[in-house]
């Protein structure tokens, strides 16, 4: 399910609640929203409203942190992939092959971030693809150093290679989502609980109903940029293919 419909699910629950409160208050007998009863309300909303800003408030900064620390990886990707054509090109002509399987490993593994995660993840365990990334560190182990130099070059390739395999899995399974599922229902309940209660305690008028729908817009823009964030190769805020662009221009060279 997209970031989109969560977030609008999230809007039509928590306004239609505030509406629910507002007519509830036209149904009710005066004495039960006289101010000694409207009290215990407005504590209770008080108190659930601390509790959903305090949740809120963690999980943006939580999804925040997640997105930066993907966007760190995959830039430190295209670095390393640097890093080791680089170092294959410092051992010698020799491993002309093995560098270019690693740019069309490097090539292909691209295509997959901007074809989006659902695609990536459909394609992600090909068997054509990971026996790309199992050729390529074959070809590493197959050469044959002749001098300390080479053996350093080699080892520092075979090992730059396997924390590529590692950081391709971060990458392309970076979760299901920011906030599970019984976690969301739970926090719904609260949001729509809190605006029920802000309802109660309204004025029917165009005025509080005006409020309740920019409140409830705010508050499911906020589950929006969670679940967004948590998705970091597909929706609205995506990590940036630039640092990959420039690696694979630079690499051969």
């Amino acid at each position: 399910m997209s970031s989109l419909v969560i977030a609008l699910i999230v809007f039509v629950c928590v306004f239609g609640s505030g509406m629910i409160g507002l007519a509830l208050r036209t149904l009710l007998p005066d004495h039960h929203l006289s101010e000694d009863s409207t009290v215990i309300v407005k504590l209770g909303a008080g108190l659930m409203a601390t509790l959903a800003a305090l949740v809120l408030g963690l999980l943006i900064a939580s999804a925040k942190v997640s997105f930066d620390r993907l966007n760190d990886e995959f830039t430190q990707t295209a670095a390393t992939v640097i890093v080791i054509d680089r170092s294959l090109a410092d051992y010698g002509p020799e491993t002309k092959e093995a560098r270019e399987s690693l740019r069309h490993t490097y090539a292909s593994a691209v295509e997959l971030f901007a074809s989006g995660a659902r695609a990536g993840k459909a394609n992600v365990d090909a068997p054509q693809r990971l026996v790309r990334m199992v050729q390529f560190q074959q070809k590493l182990r197959e050469l044959a150093p002749r001098n300390d130099m080479q053996r350093v070059l080699q080892s520092e390739a075979l090992t730059s290679s396997h924390d590529l395999t590692q950081t391709r899995w971060i990458l392309f399974h970076p979760g299901q989502g920011a906030i599970p599922t019984p976690f969301m229902a739970v926090l719904v309940l609260w949001l729509s609980m809190l605006f029920a209660g802000f309802g109660l305690v309204s004025a029917n008028n165009r005025t509080a109903i005006a409020t309740l729908f920019l409140c409830a817009l705010s508050v499911s823009g906020a589950i929006f940029l969670i679940e967004d964030l948590a998705h970091p190769l597909e929706g609205f805020m995506q990590i940036s293919l630039e640092p990959a662009r420039i690696a694979l221009s630079h690499l051969g060279e």
